[in-house]
C-alpha cells in the first residue's frame, strides 16, 4: 500500500508522531524530525488528500463526563444482504460509536457508549429492536477498559 501512495520514512514518522499527539504544532513536529514546519504542513495535506489522514480527534475521558457504560453488541441479521440498510439505520443512533461487519457468529458488531444502564436499555430495546433486518442481538457490558491504543506504524 505505501509504495502505491509513495509514502516515505518521513511520512510514516509524521503519522506516528501525530498518532501519539495530534495537537503538536507543525513547527514543533518539524523540529523533532529535522525539517521545516512548512514541510510538515505539505506532507499532512498530501496525507489528507490521499485519505490516509482523516482529520484529528480530541481524546476525551468519557467517564469524567458521566458516560459510565460501554457495551458491545453482536448483531445477527436475517440476511447478510441487509448489511448496508441496517448499517445506515445504526448510524442514526448517536450512542453507537463503532460498527464492524464481521465473520464468525455475528454479522455485525457495534460499540455503544451510554451514561447509564437506563440509556443503554433505551438503545437496546427502543432503538435496535425497531430496525428491520436485525434478527437478534447479544450484548456484552465492559467492566473495564485496560488500554486503548493506535497500531504502531511500521517504518519502511
Amino acid at each position: 500500500m505505501s509504495s502505491k501512495l509513495n509514502l516515505d520514512k518521513l511520512d510514516l514518522q509524521i503519522i506516528s508522531a501525530m498518532m501519539d499527539d495530534a495537537g503538536i504544532s507543525y513547527a514543533d513536529l518539524g523540529k523533532n524530525l529535522s525539517v521545516s514546519g512548512g514541510t510538515i504542513h505539505v506532507r499532512i495535506k498530501k496525507l489528507q488528500e490521499s485519505g490516509i489522514v482523516k482529520g484529528t480527534r480530541l481524546n476525551v475521558e468519557l467517564k469524567e463526563l458521566g458516560y459510565d457504560i460501554t457495551a458491545f453488541v453482536g448483531i445477527y441479521l436475517e440476511k447478510s444482504s441487509l448489511y448496508d440498510t441496517v448499517a445506515k439505520d445504526l448510524k442514526k443512533i448517536p450512542e453507537i460509536v463503532r460498527l464492524n461487519y464481521t465473520t464468525g457468529n455475528y454479522s455485525m458488531f457495534i460499540e455503544i457508549i451510554c451514561r447509564d444502564i437506563a440509556q443503554l436499555r433505551h438503545v437496546l430495546h427502543d432503538e435496535l429492536q425497531k430496525i428491520k433486518g436485525i434478527e437478534r442481538t447479544e450484548t456484552l457490558i465492559s467492566l473495564e477498559e485496560s488500554f486503548n491504543r493506535n497500531v504502531q506504524v511500521a517504518p519502511l
